[in-house]
């Protein structure tokens, strides 16, 4: 029997036929219909889709929802007309007469006018401040004058001013210096006809 021998050359082609016909078994030809289809197959999207309905024109930008922006409009700031304490001459005179025993009980409630007691008049309200350090402090609005009335107080230098809330009390400011032009003021803010009740003048 003959032998072939492992290294010749019809063994080699022999083992060359068979690697190239392995090679086309892993490696399939276009022209078979089964690697198209798995290719396909492969390939394809089967993902499913999804419609999206949109209500504005497409050739629009979407509209776009910014916050809220804070009011620029600040709180009305109060501003002060008037502020400050009785009138000097009041005062003055009171301590001239105080020399008598009889005027005595005047001059110190005038000291205690003119050290101890402040008024304030702003856009807001009425403030009168009094104490010894200040701690008796009343205020109030505009909106709750019901009537304005002054006094002339020596020959008109300064005066009372009395104002009459619509709950019946009254404030009675002693010795208030431009005492008309605050009345007036007093009526303007609380939108009452501007105008002063007015007495005849009186002493200190």
């Amino acid at each position: 029997m003959a032998s072939t021998s492992l290294l010749s050359p019809a063994a080699i082609a022999t083992a060359a036929g068979a690697t190239s016909i392995t090679h086309l078994s892993l490696h399939p030809s276009s022209k078979f219909p089964v690697r198209n289809f798995l290719f396909k197959s492969i390939s394809g999207n089967n993902r499913p889709s999804s419609r999206l309905h949109v209500s504005s024109p497409t050739d629009q930008p979407a509209a776009t929802t910014t916050p809220a922006q804070p009011s620029s409009k600040s709180p009305k700031e109060e501003t002060i007309f008037f502020d400050g304490g009785a009138h000097y001459g009041d005062l003055l005179a009171n301590l001239l007469l105080g020399f008598t025993l009889l005027w005595l009980p005047l001059t110190l409630a005038a000291v205690s006018r003119g050290f101890f007691l402040r008024y304030r008049f702003t856009n807001l309200r009425v403030t009168v401040i009094s104490g010894l350090t200040g701690q008796d402090r009343s205020d109030f609005s505009y909106k709750v004058i019901k009537d304005v009335q002054v006094v002339p107080r020596f020959i008109g230098e300064w005066g009372d001013v009395i104002i009459t809330l619509k709950d019946g009390t009254k404030v009675d400011l002693r010795s208030v210096p431009r005492f008309r032009e605050i009345a007036k003021y007093c009526l303007a803010m609380a939108e009452k006809p501007v105008v002063l009740k007015e007495t005849g003048p009186k002493g200190f």
